[in-house]
């Protein structure tokens, strides 16, 4: 049967492809040419479009395509007290591209600002969602983020010698940005995670030892810090998380299943789902999908991707999540795009309209398996 809550049955990551009147402003922005408020009011134009777009296809929920980002992940915690933008000689090397030079480093005391300008961006998103009658999605990245692709080199040893009061503020932070986004109505909360990906995968532990890390253990602080954060939230908001293997101009960053991480991630964080990708070989088999506690968890199953603009088959997709449900129960189960189709504003390799029937395709399949 179908879902009356989230995570629904057909449901998305997050991101959508930036319309041509967002690029457009953006690129004057940087000219000089319109203001900051001028951007603003095409990017309101645009998410009031997307968010009935994505109730006219049938989906439950809508987001506003995360259009007022350049990045999923640095303009949110860029905003963070005790946090920073800034530019390193390289970028962030996906398999054959690199990104810009951009990256966030902590260099305060960390702490939720109640000014934090994603509130308002919500807020905006809420109303428009209230008026299309589907539930409005809000995205931010997990505190793990903040923590692994910098490491040690990127907190200050001066404002914190000891990573233990790191972590501890950490979570103090992301438990404060939980509350604050159910204050301003959130119900629909997802922490956006690269890192169990990583965790997974053996060129990214190395890499983390090169740079001076060590990465044993960091799964429990890991789930420590989340559930931290997660244990004051009321019983009517639900908090998934998206796990990613890294996503920008459709190329990817890391390779490895879920084993190793399987068992913290699924039974010992209190998420109420998970989106985990299965778009291709390098996400492994459904068998770690056995430690998902049976009751109300939910694994949304990425098996249409978010990459390339080939549609899947249905048949293709219902045999997979029949091969997933030999190892959770199907009605713990959704579907989805394996990810968000633009995590960074220059979006991946596939048009807007084939964004469009991977989204109706997995409202299709949904009402298929689960029933309308």
């Amino acid at each position: 049967m179908q879902r009356t809550k989230p995570p629904f049955r057909a449901d998305e990551v997050g991101s959508l492809l930036r319309p041509p009147r967002i690029k457009e402003a953006r690129a004057k922005l940087e000219k000089g040419e319109i203001t900051a408020e001028d951007l603003r009011k095409a990017e309101d134009l645009e998410i009031e479009k997307v968010v009935h777009r994505q109730a006219s296809i049938g989906l439950k929920l809508a987001t506003d395509g995360e259009f007022r980002r350049s990045w999923w992940h640095f303009d949110f915690l860029a905003k963070l007290t005790g946090c920073e933008l800034f530019h390193p000689e390289t970028g962030i090397q996906f398999a054959g591209v690199e990104t810009r030079h951009d990256a966030v480093r902590v260099i305060g005391k960390l702490d939720f600002p109640d000014n934090h300008p994603m509130l308002d961006h919500f807020r905006f998103l809420k109303k428009q969602a209230d008026t299309a009658h589907v539930t409005p999605k809000m995205t931010i990245p997990s505190p793990a983020v903040l923590h692994f692709r910098g490491g040690r080199k990127a907190i200050s040893k001066e404002v914190y010698p000891d990573l233990e009061e790191f972590f501890l503020d950490l979570g103090k932070t992301y438990r404060k940005a939980v509350k604050a986004f159910y204050d301003a109505g959130c119900r629909y909360l997802q922490f956006d995670d690269t890192v169990w990906a990583y965790l997974c995968s053996q060129d990214e532990l190395q890499k983390a030892r090169d740079r001076g890390d060590n990465p044993d253990g960091l799964q429990e602080i890991y789930a420590r810090v989340i559930n931290y954060a997660l244990a004051d939230r009321p019983a009517d908001m639900v908090v998934t998380t998206h796990v990613c293997r890294g996503n920008f101009r459709s190329t990817w960053i890391s390779s490895g299943g879920y084993e190793p991480v399987a068992e913290t991630m699924l039974a010992g964080t209190n998420y109420d789902g998970y989106f985990l990708e299965y778009d291709s070989d390098r996400a492994g088999g459904f068998e770690p999908l056995r430690y998902l506690p049976k009751g109300n968890k939910v694994v949304v199953v990425g098996v249409i991707t978010s990459k390339f603009g080939e549609l899947e088959k249905k048949e293709d997709i219902k045999r997979r999540l029949d091969e997933a449900a030999k190892f959770a129960p199907l009605e713990q189960l959704a579907v989805s795009p394996q990810c968000g189709f633009a995590s960074t504003e220059e979006g991946n390799i596939l048009s807007e309209e084939e964004q469009w029937a991977k989204l109706s395709l997995a409202v299709e399949v949904a009402n298929e398996v689960w029933g309308k």
